[in-house]
């Protein structure tokens, strides 16, 4: 496969709001998990302890962003009659791609009439649940402001970007499966520039309940992915943007590259014991053809960016798929650190793949391995005494036993949809120019 340079970056999530303020979360192994804020639902009157009683959640928790409300419709073109009709999803789309575009060093309006791609993932739809709460309030431009596809759309429609443009839901692997789409095209000369990611937000109390009732929340509200204790996870929000451009390309017109994406790939579990239950087996198919795509032996990779849920069933099955792909020609000496960014900000769901990625590349450009947090007594099940594999409970310098650093990222999907990419070091990409930043 050829390779994909990552050239901008956007995000905004919990306690961060653009990637140097989430490095220095990462780094400093911040738990960025809140009580329920006032003005999203009033946690006391949902909240009951015993997951069982109907309407109620046994979790106050979440991983919060600010200001949600908040938008600047002028600066889009947007009126503020259809502003307020907008997803906040759409909104934190086109703001956060923006900031992605200028971290790229590109002029957005410079891209109209350009084969420029969009693909976003997507799934929450709290918004259009609130807005249609009272059918006298809807007016014409709900259709638009609503559908989960014109999050990616409006985006297209704002920049005259005449590449494919779509929103893809997976459930929890969808933003992950929109960056292996956005390569997909850039291979096939669909797009010749790339905005990808994901966004999602909680707005009312409905899936919580939801997740609730189904036993997936921890009741403390921290995922505590790998420990003993592990009993669900607690929600997130958030949005993250990859600008993407093929290697070639990015190094011919000297784009600063701050990762490179050497391969990925996609699955499904098929016919399983349960649509929700994890399946080692199409995990492990998942990974060997990523790495297979991205031309990187096993043994190579040095660090992987769990799906990691906190789940007493998903994370031994996740570690045994990993160990049984990653130890092929594996030696003791080349270690492997396993990591998930869910213990600091939550389970973004349709976002979660590409908070995870950001924090790979991230960690990448500062050779450092953020501490993995919550991790008091690791899970026995896991098996991971006596392997090369470790997770790390303290920042670390990177791992470094080859010519190039590279890692894994996992996004798996409760409907059963599987994505692995492999990212490589910017600065040990052949060719790969200037690499990117270092604070």
């Amino acid at each position: 496969m050829e390779p994909i340079a990552i050239i901008g970056i956007g995000c905004r999530f919990p306690k961060a709001n653009n990637p140097e303020s989430f490095w220095k979360l990462l780094h400093n192994g911040v738990d960025a998990i809140a009580s329920v804020p006032k003005d999203r639902w009033d946690v006391d009157a949902f909240y009951d302890p015993d997951p069982t009683t109907p309407g109620k959640m046994n979790t106050r928790w979440g991983g919060f962003l600010d200001q949600v409300d908040q938008f600047d419709p002028a600066f889009f073109e947007i009126s503020p009659r259809e502003a307020e009709r907008i997803d906040p999803q759409h909104r934190l789309v086109l703001e956060v791609a923006w900031e992605a575009l200028e971290d790229a060093a590109i002029a957005p309006e410079s891209l109209a009439g350009s084969q420029t791609g969009v693909f976003i993932g997507i799934g929450n739809y709290d918004y259009g649940r609130l807005l249609c709460s009272d059918l006298s309030n809807i007016n014409s431009h709900h259709g638009t402001g609503l559908t989960l596809s014109v999050a990616a759309n409006r985006l297209s429609y704002l920049l005259d970007l005449h590449g494919p443009s779509m929103a893809i839901e997976t459930a929890c692997s969808s933003s992950l499966v929109a960056v292996h789409s956005a390569c997909q095209s850039l291979r096939s000369g669909e797009s010749n520039l790339v905005i990808a990611g994901g966004v999602s937000l909680m707005l009312t109390p409905d899936m919580t309940i939801t997740f609730s009732q189904a036993r997936m929340m921890a009741p403390d509200g921290r995922c505590k992915t790998f420990d003993a204790s592990a009993n669900g996870y607690v929600r997130g929000e958030g949005c993250g943007i990859l600008i993407l451009k093929r290697l070639s390309d990015a190094i011919k017109d000297s784009n600063r590259i701050l990762a490179v994406i050497r391969g990925s790939a996609v699955n499904h579990d098929g016919l399983s014991n349960g649509i929700t239950a994890p399946n080692g087996k199409a995990q492990q198919a998942v990974i060997r053809q990523a790495l297979k795509n991205a031309d990187v032996a096993p043994a190579e990779i040095s660090y992987i960016e769990a799906h990691g849920t906190g789940t007493p069933l998903g994370d031994p099955i996740e570690i045994r798929a990993i160990k049984a792909v990653l130890m092929a020609g594996r030696s003791p000496e080349q270690r492997c650190g396993i990591g998930s960014v869910k213990t600091n900000i939550g389970h973004l769901e349709p976002a979660a793949g590409i908070a995870g990625l950001i924090k790979v590349v991230l960690s990448l450009q500062h050779g450092e391995i953020p501490p993995h947090l919550h991790l008091q007594q690791l899970n026995p099940h896991l098996g991971l005494d006596k392997t090369p594999f470790f997770i790390p409970r303290e920042c670390q310098p990177w791992p470094k036993f080859s010519e190039r650093r590279l890692a894994g990222v996992s996004g798996f999907s409760f409907g059963g949809t599987n994505c692995h990419v492999i990212l490589e070091a910017a600065q040990e990409s052949r060719g790969a120019g200037e690499q990117g930043r270092k604070n």
